[in-house]
């Protein structure tokens, strides 16, 4: 039978004498629905990700060997060890990603509302599936399925259409893509979206490891990502293809009815009209509202965090799970040292190798102080080999050494019990600010229980050397269990503070309030 018009199809199968007595209920067109809607979500806003760091590397932490992706090419050579990622950020377009330009923070927030009403949809799913033991439609029986799916693909090869007979609802290879769609792919995006967070990460590393690494589990799940947008465009294009009239009145009506097959059409078509106009208007409105786009969806998911990735804590310095073999040869970074024109005194004391830099330590404690480098190592010293993870993507493993908050907060006096958050101050300057005004000194707030963790360090030290400039001499904030944006060089001062709120835009440190990231940078 060959590709005939939908007319001719319905008459074939009218001849053939297929009485098609399958009914789609009501939570199976429903939980399909909101699937569809927020797989173009997570696929746009994940599209913007991988444009962050579009190469797909299968073991290990981040290599030199980036450089030879189009995006990299000709944009820094490794120097001291690491490697320049400043301007590289790709700024796909509204249309394409979610929200696109250069709005990483809010591109997050978005796969995080997506993933977390994507998993609600799911469970409900599935639920339904195996208690009205419609999982049979899915799920293969028997081995026949292979050899029956084989005859099916050669038809659709061959340009033709397999007869409604063999649809019951779903003929044999439309059984075995739903069945991998829903029982393989999907646990393989949730099972490698976990590896992402660095509070995972550093809690139980193993887990990392068993996919080969933080960067291999990233690849996975891309490459997670494009088969599902694949297995999207040959799903919708067959339901318009492939006995259409049966298709579209079950997706509508949940059964088929000769009768109102034009009315199937026009609310099928009509409803991916809304659906891809919709995706559009997220990413505009984000665009012309950013501030309280990212108030509204950081909060969004800030329950689900709360009973998950909050309850974990970076342990890699007790646990010791990395190796001196492990440290990564080649270390991104981001931001480059400060110039004389945005820090005159940052250059005055590295041109005398920070031998008269003071850390000063002060805000709601009972006795401030200032402290050199030479104190700082006398009150004590940490080193720890753990894994850097940034939002942007990549991955890198090196060993940091210094002194503890915690050791350094115990030199204060007593901390007012009021006091909840510490702010951490830079040499270094923003890139921009939210309002466009001139730019400021760069900040980061953490919470004090996390300023207070083992693996907490203000570093001096990277891989058995004094901190070089570019990795964030004389002091490099280290707070294992978050990404990268909270760890920020060229440490100037460190203030307990009552909350974040109190200070610069209110949103918790510079890249949450000209980055729209979020003050909990667990994942």
């Amino acid at each position: 039978m060959s590709l005939l018009p939908l007319a001719a199809q319905t008459a074939n199968d009218v001849a053939q004498q297929c009485v098609d007595t399958e009914t789609f209920p009501l939570w199976l067109r429903v939980t399909h629905f909101i699937n569809f809607l927020l797989m173009g979500v997570l696929i746009r806003s994940g599209y913007r990700d991988h444009r962050l760091a579009p190469a797909l590397l299968l073991q290990g932490p981040v290599r030199a060997r980036l450089r030879v992706d189009p995006v990299h090419q000709g944009q820094g050579a490794p120097r001291g060890g690491g490697l320049h990622r400043q301007g590289r950020s790709a700024r796909p377009l509204p249309l394409l990603s979610l929200p696109g330009r250069a709005k990483i923070g809010l591109g997050r927030a978005w796969h995080g509302v997506a993933t977390s009403f994507w998993l609600l949809n799911g469970v409900i799913y599935v639920a339904f599936l195996v208690g009205t033991g419609a999982w049979h439609r899915l799920v293969p029986t028997t081995w026949q399925i292979l050899p029956d799916a084989w005859d099916s693909l050669l038809t659709y090869a061959h340009l033709r259409t397999p007869s409604l007979c063999d649809f019951t609802p779903y003929d044999s290879l439309q059984q075995l893509g739903y069945f991998f769609i829903v029982f393989i792919a999907a646990p393989l995006m949730i099972i490698t979206g976990p590896v992402m967070s660095p509070a995972v990460v550093g809690r139980f590393p193993w887990y990392a490891k068993m996919f080969g690494g933080r960067q291999a589990a990233r690849s996975l799940h891309l490459i997670g990502m494009f088969v599902y947008l694949g297995f999207a465009i040959v799903h919708v294009g067959l339901v318009f293809i492939v006995h259409a009239p049966h298709n579209l009145t079950h997706i509508v009506f949940g059964y088929y009815d000769p009768n109102r097959v034009g009315q199937a059409y026009v609310t099928v078509i009509a409803t991916i009209i809304v659906v891809v106009a919709l995706w559009i208007a997220m990413s505009y409105w984000t665009l012309t509202d950013t501030r309280r786009s990212q108030r509204i969806l950081w909060d969004a998911t800030r329950g689900i965090r709360r009973v998950t990735v909050d309850r974990f804590s970076s342990q890699q310095a007790a646990r010791k799970p990395w190796t001196e073999k492990d440290i990564s040869k080649f270390h991104w970074v981001n931001t480059r040292t400060p110039s004389r024109e945005e820090s005159p005194e940052y250059q005055e004391l590295a041109a005398n190798d920070f031998a008269d830099f003071r850390l000063e330590v002060g805000g709601m404690v009972s006795a401030p102080a200032s402290f050199s480098l030479a104190e700082l190592k006398a009150i004590s010293s940490q080193s720890q080999i753990t894994m850097h993870t940034c939002m942007q993507g990549w991955t890198g493993i090196a060993k940091w050494t210094g002194i503890r908050v915690r050791d350094l907060l115990a030199q204060v006096g007593q901390i007012d019990p009021e006091a909840g958050w510490v702010m951490f101050e830079s040499f270094g300057m923003a890139q921009h600010m939210h309002d466009g005004r001139p730019v400021e000194p760069y900040y980061t707030c953490l919470p004090l229980d996390m300023a207070l963790e083992d693996d907490t360090i203000l570093a001096w030290g990277r891989n058995d050397e004094p901190l070089s400039g570019m990795f964030g001499a004389p002091l490099r904030l280290r707070c294992e269990t978050s990404h990268g944006y909270k760890m920020i060089k060229w440490v100037r001062s460190v203030t307990l503070i009552r909350h974040y709120s109190e200070v610069g835009d209110g949103m918790g440190g510079t890249r949450e309030d000209s980055g729209y990231q979020d003050v909990n940078a667990r994942i």
